[in-house]
């Protein structure tokens, strides 16, 4: 009988010797392979279309990221759903580093406006930086009639002015709505799939007024296509300073500035969120990309993970108080 124990006892010390050793090389890899990332090209997943304010960060910063690491970088645009399909793309993604998610605060707003997901935003996803703010622009066609925003919400047809906007459940869609609150003017919404298309159409005169990110409108402005009415930010753009806010033309307690930034699927190493969070401020902090930046509309800027973190989901709470307050709500 003791013998018997004694080889039970033996047999179960050897079992936990292999599984050590068997252990230790997995860890020594893990770290080599965290040590040495990226070591294949990583993909940077955007949830809207190309051509969009949202697609111009994600490439710019794209093709810096390949300068610094000598490794592709595949900007990957998966629209749809106000960005829940790419979202939901990334989150079932290894968290490995190698699948990034490119979102803005649309990715705050959501959980506020679908009933189904299919991903928990603060659960799912580890923040790693916010790279930038931007306001929206509330424009109209080059042919509108309208000089300032009260002329455009006095172009009713039908009882209601019809905007444009970047998607279902967007910071856009939700400018309109609280536009529509702040005003008691009747706006009919029209989405669309990213703020390329919309511009378009608002320039082409397909839909009356248009409310699009600064940096998907740029261009359009400086040719004259599209007519700046007011900025969503509490304050005028630096690119836009003739460009008066909303709040400056009349409408109280009106703010919805944008936040952009990088997100990696919760489970991600913590020390290559670190090296993302890293070499992203890095490049945030360049003047030349700043420039860049700033000529897009946007304002330049770089935060901790965690402080990334809190701001999302603070805006989460905030947008889900604001859209059940609007009835803002898709199945």
């Amino acid at each position: 009988m003791i013998v018997k124990r004694l080889y039970i006892v033996v047999a179960l010390l050897m079992a936990a010797v292999i599984a050590v050793l068997a252990w230790r090389p997995n860890v020594q890899a893990a770290a080599t392979t965290t040590k040495n990332y990226p070591t294949k090209p990583v993909n940077l997943v955007v949830t809207f279309p190309p051509g969009g304010g949202t697609d111009l960060l994600a490439r710019l910063l794209g093709d810096e990221l390949e300068k610094r690491w000598r490794t592709p970088v595949v900007v990957e645009n998966r629209p749809g759903a106000s960005g829940n399909i790419g979202a939901r793309y990334v989150a079932d993604s290894d968290p490995d580093g190698y699948t990034l998610l490119m979102v803005n605060s649309s990715f705050a707003v959501n959980p506020g406006v679908y009933r189904q997901l299919g991903f928990d935003p603060k659960k799912d996803f580890e923040p790693i930086i916010n790279v930038a703010w931007i306001p929206s622009v509330i424009v109209v066609g080059e042919n509108n009639p309208a000089q300032d925003l009260a002329q455009a919400l006095q172009q009713s047809k039908d009882g209601s002015v019809a905007f444009a906007s970047c998607g279902n459940g967007t910071p856009q869609h939700l400018a309109g709505e609280m536009l529509a609150e702040r005003t008691g003017v009747s706006l009919l919404h029209v989405p669309y799939r990213g703020c390329g298309p919309a511009v378009a159409d608002v320039a082409s005169g397909q839909v009356p007024l248009g409310i699009v990110t600064i940096s998907s409108a740029m261009s359009f402005v400086q040719s004259g296509k599209l007519r700046p009415l007011a900025v969503t930010s509490p304050e005028p753009s630096a690119v836009m300073p003739e460009v008066k806010s909303v709040m400056q033309t009349g409408v109280e307690n009106y703010e919805l500035n944008q936040w952009h930034g990088v997100l990696a699927p919760a489970g991600t190493p913590k020390a290559i969120v670190t090296q993302l969070n890293e070499v992203l401020a890095d490049i945030m902090q360049d003047e030349k990309i700043q420039d860049k930046l700033k000529k897009l509309g946007y304002t330049p800027f770089r935060s901790a993970a965690d402080e990334f973190k809190r701001v999302i989901h603070d805006d989460i709470d905030r947008f889900a108080k604001l859209t059940q307050r609007v009835g803002l709500r898709i199945q």
